[in-house]
């Protein structure tokens, strides 16, 4: 017999999110229906809260969401983050001084603002396409405080680790990194520059199972956890069943325990109607 599984975990871009950021309605109908019945729906992104919120607002979730790739939590009905963690100063010191000296574009995220350095060129303003809200600064700007997250893009790589391994041995503290290359994203797919994201210390997306479990009761084994990403992968170590899209990262669906369909059409909707009966 199947297990029964008591809730979802489910990432946006290149999961629920289609290449022009939609959902597919079969998807959006197979989620209500999920809530009706009581599974608990959990959206956990790497997203801000800034721009999460919109896409949160129109699905309506009960549950809130884990974003900054577990670095908060954003209730969208309440419209504040419910946790946060914030890199230490020290640590911010390092990371802008990191960034002044390479010249590599520089985001800083705090809870309500999200600025950068005025770009180098035509590459790296593209690189900021379809950031919700960014504002352009000086560098010296960019030291603000409460800043839950630090973003570098560079062209010095043509590999995100290689990247992340040299961004994590300068600022030489714990942290919870992660990278990738920019064309991973839709919106990008010809930009072939690479992108390390520093946030606090954290369990990842792997936070979301601590709230189901502190908070709701549900133990990782009843999770169901569907990404595409190698951000995703800290969840799907935890959960009682990974799913990985068809379309995603080779790491990640290496990573998953099954691979479904692409991120364009109502794979996700074919999943839960299989692994949740009577959906």
């Amino acid at each position: 017999m199947a297990p029964a599984y008591r809730a979802l975990l489910l990432d946006l871009d290149g999961t629920l999110l289609n290449s022009a950021g939609g959902i597919h309605p079969r998807n959006r109908t197979a989620l209500a229906g999920l809530e009706q019945r009581g599974v608990r729906v959990m959206i956990v992104t790497g997203r801000s809260a800034m721009s999460a919120a919109p896409i949160l607002d129109g699905l309506d979730l009960d549950l809130p969401a884990v974003i900054f790739n577990g670095a908060a939590v954003y209730c969208h009905r309440r419209g504040r983050l419910l946790e946060e963690r914030v890199l230490a100063n020290r640590v911010v010191r390092r990371a802008l001084d990191f960034g002044a000296e390479t010249e590599d574009l520089t985001l800083v995220q705090a809870g309500e603002r999200k600025l950068a350095n005025h770009p180098n060129g035509e590459l790296e303003a593209a690189a900021l396409d379809g950031l919700h809200g960014v504002e352009l600064v000086e560098r010296e700007e960019l030291r603000v405080d409460c800043i839950i997250r630090v973003t570098f893009l560079t062209m010095r790589h043509t590999c995100s680790v290689a990247y992340s391994e040299e961004v994590s041995t300068r600022l030489g503290a714990p942290l919870y990194l992660t990278d990738f290359p920019l064309n991973a994203l839709p919106v990008h797919r010809t930009n072939p520059m690479q992108v390390v994201d520093v946030h606090p210390p954290c369990r990842g997306k792997a936070e979301a199972l601590r709230i189901l479990r502190e908070e709701y009761g549900i133990r990782g084994e009843d999770v169901v956890a569907v990404g595409d990403a190698t951000n995703d992968i800290p969840m799907f170590a935890g959960a009682g069943l990974s799913v990985a899209m068809g379309d995603g990262m080779q790491a990640a669906q290496a990573a998953a325990d099954r691979v479904i369909g692409s991120h364009e059409g109502d794979a996700l909707a074919e999943l839960i109607s299989e692994v949740f009966p009577g959906a």
